[in-house]
C-alpha cells in the first residue's frame, strides 16, 4: 500500500514520526507521498522526504499563498527546476481552488494557472485541492489539457462530477471520509466508478473519519479505506489493494 497524500512533515508528527513509519511498514504501507503547500514548509518537507525516502510534490496550496504570491511562484519555479531530475520529485501540488477557506479568488486562479502550466511544461501530474469550485476547475483542466493528468485529492463530489474528471484523465483520491456512515453521496460514487480511476490517501493529519478516537489522522487507516471500497464494489480487499497500488505507482511513476 502507498498513501498517495499525507502531510507527514507537519508538526503533528514531530514526536513520533519514526515510530509511525515503523508501524506503517509493519502494516504493509510502503511509503507516503508528501505534497507541498508553501515555500515556508518546503525545507522541512524535503528534509523529511529525504530522511524517510518518500516521494514528494512541490506546490502552493490555496490556503497558504500570501500577498506576495508572485515571489512565491518564482520560488516554486526555482525549487522545481533544481529538483526536476530527482526521482522522488513526482508531481506539482498540492494546489487548487477553495471557495470556503482560500484567499482572494482572482489570485487563487492566477496561482493555480501558473502551477498547471508548470506541470504541463515538466510533463508531471498535478495534485488538486478543490472545494465548492468543481465547475471552475473542470473548465480550467479542459483548457490546459495536462498529458499526465493527476488526482482530485480528497474527492467528495457527486458521481456526475466524478465522471467529468475521469473523462479528462484524472484519478479520484479517496480518503477517510469514505468511512463515515453519513458519506452517502461519496459511497454511491465509489460504488459506481471504475477501480482504475481511484487512488487511496489519508490527508494526514487532517480528514480523519469521525469514529477515530485520536484527532490526528495517520496513514494507518489505509487498510480500512481499502476494505470499504471492496465492500462497496463487491470485490475482494486483495484485488482492491493491488489495483490501488498499481494506480498510484503508474500515476506518479513510482
Amino acid at each position: 500500500m502507498i498513501d498517495s497524500h499525507a502531510h507527514i512533515d507537519f508538526p503533528e508528527f514531530d514526536d513520533d514520526r519514526a515510530e509511525l513509519f515503523k508501524a506503517m511498514r509493519a502494516m504493509g504501507i510502503n511509503t507516503a507521498l508528501i505534497p507541498g503547500v508553501s515555500p515556508s514548509h518546503w525545507e522541512n518537507q524535503l528534509h523529511i522526504a529525504a530522511q524517510y525516502s518518500c516521494p514528494y510534490a512541490l506546490g502552493i496550496h490555496p490556503w497558504f499563498f500570501s500577498d506576495n504570491y508572485s515571489a512565491e511562484l518564482s520560488e516554486l519555479d526555482k525549487a522545481v527546476n533544481q529538483r526536476s531530475q530527482e526521482p522522488k520529485f513526482v508531481a506539482i501540488g498540492e494546489c487548487g481552488l477553495d471557495k470556503l477557506r482560500g484567499g482572494d479568488w482572482e489570485i487563487q486562479l492566477k496561482v493555480l494557472e501558473h502551477q498547471l502550466a508548470l506541470a504541463k511544461s515538466l510533463n508531471l501530474p498535478v495534485i488538486l485541492h478543490v472545494v465548492k469550485a468543481h465547475s471552475e476547475l473542470i473548465a480550467l483542466l479542459k483548457a490546459v489539457k495536462l498529458a499526465r493528468g493527476g488526482v482530485i485529492h480528497g474527492f467528495y463530489g457527486s458521481l456526475e462530477v466524478a465522471q467529468e474528471y475521469v473523462k479528462l484523465g484524472y484519478k479520484l483520491g479517496i480518503g477517510g471520509l469514505i468511512l463515515n456512515k453519513d458519506a452517502k453521496k461519496l459511497k454511491a460514487c465509489v460504488t459506481n466508478i471504475s477501480l482504475n480511476s481511484l487512488i487511496i490517501e489519508t490527508d494526514s493529519p487532517a480528514m480523519g473519519p469521525k469514529h477515530l478516537a485520536e484527532k490526528r489522522n495517520t496513514p494507518l487507516i489505509l487498510p480500512s479505506i481499502i476494505e470499504e471500497i471492496a465492500k462497496l464494489q463487491k470485490k475482494s480487499s486483495v484485488l482492491v489493494s493491488e489495483r490501488m497500488f498499481e494506480n498510484v505507482t503508474q500515476l506518479f511513476d513510482l
